[in-house]
């Protein structure tokens, strides 16, 4: 299901408070998601991260320049369905087996996660 953001707030250091349609809340840590590369890049400065807002239309967080978030990501963290480890998604794991990071699935098995 879908959820669109409906508020955003800038918190210092690459943080985002988020509140969603449904109610959900709380804090991305963009850093832990993003590469400050490509497009990207100017959310390094953080006056510019601050300028983060909620684009209705797309239901999502953007900034000035077109970059924006996607709210699927961002729900997924807020409610902690997805874990980001040094800029990488952390697969979802069975209680007691290894960290498995997408660079690892190719070798790996089924049965292994």
């Amino acid at each position: 299901m879908l959820h669109d953001v409906m508020t955003v707030e800038s918190l210092g250091d690459h943080r985002l408070r988020v509140r969603f349609d449904d109610g959900t809340e709380g804090v991305v840590d963009v850093k832990q998601i993003v590469r400050f590369d490509g497009v990207f890049e100017p959310l390094r400065d953080q006056t510019f991260f601050a300028q983060v807002s909620v684009n209705p239309v797309l239901g999502t967080i953007c900034w000035p320049n077109g970059t924006n978030l996607d709210s699927d990501v961002l729900y997924a963290v807020v409610a902690h369905r997805m874990e980001f480890e040094k800029g990488v998604p952390v697969l979802p794991r069975r209680p007691g087996a290894p960290t498995v990071t997408v660079e690892d699935v190719d070798r790996l098995s089924e049965d292994d996660l």
